[in-house]
């Protein structure tokens, strides 16, 4: 069973592109099938998809199936996706089998992967795809095995290391930055677009400063409100922005829009509003929730996710020993998870073997019973089970020592040496000694 992962993420394609290739929470079932439909004929197994602001990863199995065979089709179901074309994909994309494969995964939800190193909110968006892919059916037991280790990896990295104390979330960074524009946090008002678990996040962190007014504007009013009131918010509907934009001094959007929800025209007329007074703003949506043209606007200060990234403080001495030590662990991951699919790699085999001695097992067993009703010594009767069922099973060894010579029959020779010449564990006498 071969094990794949396929992704794109913010170390190989820009902001705009990854745009492309994101799936909302409800897509994802519809999408799995879709994969495995477009490349039945290759005989896919599982598969998996992780969709997050930074990344694009669809992870599956294949038996049977060279890699080839199986990954182009895989990379041209999501170019359609992204609407780009499949060279174009190859570019931009990473294609990782068994080991590597299982290495990233385990270096994704350990927050090693991620453009703020040690973030945690990665493995609570591994586990969200694997409950989707669950629910599509489409996660058997490799992929389960691989996720449910990368998890306890993941675990074990934070609960060994430092690497999370050294990091600095998205959230942070974006209270961090709207501190160097305003002097004094508590003096300006914040709007929140989105309801999810990044606003959320950011509302945590903004609140934190005691801002003069705060309020969340949500496609559902209900859910907005419940976000609201947790920080003593104002609650709004998506549709009321253009005409509240320019009450805020600090804007901060992440929906699942497929399109901008925040367009050049808008904020003109906000900035107009307040005079030029300036408007921080933070697009952490994939894709934008913010028009790019935005940022091109006299006093806007536009900031997208990539350009959180250049806030987070950069590695020390203590840092670079966490990793280290991650490093280490996800080793050992790795090692065991290979060592699992090798395992899974000869059940087959050892269900044949099982299989042929059963037959042998009936064979010799329908000959005694016979020679028994025929009223034959039950001595000799034991005697001819035991002799037929030791030729069965000696005669494919022995057939091929003979029919081999040379280098070759000196290697079988070992290895029926290993298999048939093993000591056996002693066993008590009768005497019981």
């Amino acid at each position: 069973m071969g094990v794949f992962a396929l992704g794109l993420n913010h170390a190989t394609a820009p902001l705009d592109l990854r745009g492309r290739f994101a799936f909302a929470p409800e897509q994802l079932g519809s999408a799995l099938h879709g994969f495995r439909d477009r490349v039945r004929a290759q005989a896919p197994g599982e598969a998996a998809l992780l969709s997050t602001c930074n990344r694009t990863e669809l992870y599956f199995t294949a038996e049977h199936a060279q890699p080839g065979e199986l990954v182009r089709p895989a990379i041209d179901w999501l170019a359609a996706h992204g609407g780009v074309g499949g060279e174009h994909m190859l570019d931009h994309t990473y294609v990782l089998e068994d080991r590597a494969a299982a290495r990233h995964a385990f270096r994704v939800a350990s927050g090693l992967d991620s453009m703020v190193l040690g973030e945690p909110q990665i493995l609570g968006q591994m586990k969200e795809a694997v409950r989707h892919a669950e629910s599509a059916g489409t996660l058997g037991s490799t992929l389960h095995q691989l996720f449910q280790r990368s998890f306890s990896v993941a675990k074990e990295v934070r609960s060994s290391t430092e690497i999370g104390s050294h990091s600095i979330s998205m959230a942070a960074a974006s209270v961090r930055l709207a501190s160097q524009l305003f002097e004094d946090l508590a003096q300006i008002r914040v709007l929140f677009v989105g309801a999810g678990e990044m606003i959320e996040l950011v509302a945590t962190h903004f609140a934190a400063r005691n801002p003069k007014a705060m309020a969340v504007a949500n496609r559902t009013l209900e859910r907005g409100e419940k976000l609201a009131s947790r920080f003593g918010a104002h609650a709004l509907r998506l549709a009321e922005l253009p005409s509240i934009l320019h009450e805020y001094d600090a804007i901060v959007s992440c929906t699942a829009s497929s399109l901008p929800i925040i367009g050049l025209g808008a904020v003109e007329r906000a900035l107009k509003a307040r005079r030029h007074r300036p408007m921080f703003m933070v697009d952490l949506a994939v894709p934008r929730d913010i028009e790019p043209e935005v940022g091109k606007l006299s006093d806007i200060y536009l900031y997208t996710v990539d350009d959180l990234s250049e806030v987070v403080q950069t590695a020390g001495e203590k840092r670079q020993a966490a990793v280290q030590q991650a490093e280490v662990i996800i080793d050992a991951g790795v090692q065991s998870f290979a060592h699992w699919l090798d395992q899974r790699a000869a059940v087959p085999l050892i269900q044949a073997l099982n299989r042929q001695a059963d037959d042998w097992r009936s064979i010799e067993m329908a000959r005694a019973r016979k020679l028994l009703a025929r009223g034959a010594d039950i001595d000799q009767v034991l005697e001819a089970l035991s002799r037929g069922l030791t030729q069965k099973m000696l005669h494919g060894a022995l057939a091929e020592l003979h029919s081999t010579d040379g280098a070759q029959r000196e290697d079988l020779a070992q290895t029926v040496s290993r298999l048939f010449l093993r000591q056996s564990a002693r066993t008590p006498d009768d005497s019981g000694r």
